[in-house]
């Protein structure tokens, strides 16, 4: 993850079922939904003035250590994210049993 992303706070919008994370007022997300143990992750969406800064790719970071820290399984729905873990294959560990990458 790029420096200038470590110490950005990531937020759990339980209200829109959103992880945020603003950059220079900017938020980037990724919809969730979140159900008996397993959240699936849907879309993942960085603004255009955050393009090509690796905004997506800490979020995602952000978002899977969040999932792995609260002792959840993960469904990846988003074709970002499974691409991220086909190169990352050390996340595959909080990929629900079920799911083939």
């Amino acid at each position: 993850m790029k420096e200038e992303y470590i110490n950005l706070e990531l937020v759990k919008n339980e209200t829109s079922h959103r992880f945020e994370m603003t950059v220079e007022g900017y938020t980037a997300f990724i919809d969730y939904k979140e159900k008996n143990g397993k959240i699936w992750l849907i879309h993942t969406e960085a603004p255009k003035e955050l393009e090509g800064r690796g905004a997506a790719t800490a979020i995602i970071e952000k978002t899977l250590d969040y999932i792995e820290k609260n002792n959840y399984k993960l469904v990846p729905l988003c074709p970002l994210v499974v691409a991220y873990l086909k190169r990352h294959q050390e996340w595959l560990r909080i990929v629900d049993e079920g799911v083939t990458i």
